[in-house]
């Protein structure tokens, strides 16, 4: 069985630029979690890993609830705030024009298709009635 190496902190806040001596890995894997609560084992459910796919549609939920859609009908509704959900499309339109070339046609597809449905919601509401 391997074991899993450590990292070390040096802090130089207190020592006026000197480095502290280098914490072990074992003290290391134990001082990372503190002031952190770590779920007990088996309590814990395994998070889905973050894909690209799943940043997108992160950032495009939360667009979509800063536009008032309710996502959990249990959750209150948010109150809408059209220039940060603005400011979340603007932030997809960068990553679709600087991801051009890199991307799967799949991860290209989630793109394309949330920046559609949020800009297609955006201007519903932004437009006078």
């Amino acid at each position: 069985m391997a074991e899993e190496q450590g990292f070390v902190i040096r802090d130089r806040r207190a020592s006026g630029g000197t480095e502290a001596p280098p914490v072990t890995p074992s003290t290391a894997h134990t001082s990372t979690s503190v002031g952190t609560p770590q779920p007990e084992s088996s309590q814990s459910v395994p998070a889905p890993p973050v894909t690209f796919s799943s940043f997108v549609i992160s950032l495009g939920s939360s667009s979509l609830m800063l536009m008032g859609e309710q996502l959990d009908p249990q959750q209150p509704s948010m109150p809408v705030n059209l220039p940060q959900a603005k400011e979340i499309i603007d932030l997809l339109s960068v990553l679709e024009d600087k991801t051009k070339g890199n991307l799967t046609s799949d991860e290209q597809t989630v793109l394309r298709d949330m920046l559609y449905a949020l800009r297609m919601k955006y201007v519903t509401l932004a437009s006078p009635k």
